[in-house]
């Protein structure tokens, strides 16, 4: 599998990550309690696009582009982000377990989202993102800060996520209790297990720009995250300006894990399973990396989104509950395997 993808060229490659991706949206506009046909989404995207004028049901119409559309491109949006933060932080803290879940990144930014929208933490000066993105480092940090004090190799990071998640989620549900009416309550309670319900046109103007804006601050340091597979100081010895690029690294990590939260609220397992998936296609080399994990993580979670809406008829399940589902097992599989979190 490996040797076919390899022998792809980049452009043909590229053309037919891109023929997926649009595949994969298709689908999760036409797929859902009330099945739309092809053709007809194909035309309700052309008559918004480009005014083309077909005849079709407002009702049908409607569907596809306020709900199911603007759907399906932030679920892709936030798979590709996830993905793209979990390849970053497995390889720079080479640990095949480390992602914004397990670490307590997204507990983190979870708990900021929550102070900014309830308490009005920031006196107005803070948005819901940026609430998110605060709470991502400091989780980050203090998660960091565990672990050197721990001294116990890699594996000692996962421990403090564990601990840093239970915290930040404890935090999150003491600040919901005291001060969320029962109606906030209620709300934010099913936003924090993953929830797309909501999302519209001007989310997708937020998770769009970071998505891509991530994937390319993580493909230029990807020789840098070639380097870190033998360790920081080999990095170092190879001339990477190994503060910078955790710097870098971390805080675009952080930003992308921020604004999905912000969007669709805590979403795991994503940035683990999603970068082994992609490493058993392409391999281990990081131009092609992380660029597969992003495609993965994008269709993955369309076929999650799709998968919460008609699974329960009449309902929608929380799509965190679909991601664990299959990461749960997945992350078993991982922890199983000899060596993986010394």
């Amino acid at each position: 599998m490996i040797g076919l993808v390899g022998s792809l060229s980049r452009t043909s490659a590229t053309v037919l990550a891109l023929v997926l991706l649009f595949a994969a949206l298709w689908l999760g506009a036409a797929i859902g309690e009330t099945a739309i046909p092809m053709d007809v989404v194909a035309r309700a995207v052309a008559n918004r696009l480009w005014h083309a004028g077909y005849p079709l049901d407002p009702i049908n119409e409607g569907i596809i582009w306020n709900y199911r559309l603007s759907r399906a491109v932030v679920a892709a949006c936030c798979g590709s982000a996830l993905a793209l933060s979990g390849v970053v932080l497995q390889s720079l803290l080479r640990n095949p377990l480390a992602d914004p879940y397990i670490l307590g990144i997204s507990a983190g930014a979870s708990t900021g989202a929550v102070a900014v929208a309830i308490l009005g933490f920031g006196a107005g000066l803070l948005t819901l993102p940026l609430g998110a993105f605060l709470g991502a480092l400091l989780a980050f940090g203090l998660v960091s800060l565990l672990a050197m004090r721990a001294g116990r190799g890699h594996g000692a990071i996962i421990l403090a996520g564990v601990a840093g998640s239970q915290l930040f989620n404890a935090l999150t549900s003491f600040i919901v209790t005291k001060a969320a009416n029962a109606e906030q309550s209620r709300a934010i309670m099913f936003w924090l297990l993953g929830n797309l319900s909501g999302v519209r046109w001007p989310d997708v103007w937020l998770a769009l720009p970071v998505a891509v804006a991530g994937l390319i601050a993580c493909l230029w340091h990807a020789r840098a995250l070639d380097a870190f597979t033998f360790g920081s100081e080999s990095a170092a010895s190879l001339g990477i300006p190994v503060r910078r690029v955790y710097v870098v690294l971390i805080g675009a990590s952080a930003m992308m894990t921020a604004a999905m939260v912000s969007v669709v609220g805590s979403i795991g397992f994503v940035g683990l399973v999603i970068p082994h998936a992609a490493r058993m296609l392409v391999g281990v080399r990081h131009g092609l990396l992380l660029p597969a994990s992003a495609l993965i993580g994008a269709i993955f979670m369309i076929a999650a989104d799709v998968v919460s809406r008609v699974i329960i008829p009449g309902q929608v399940l929380p799509i965190g509950v679909v991601t664990a589902l299959v990461g749960a097992p997945a992350f078993a599989i991982i922890l199983g395997q000899r060596g993986a979190v010394r």
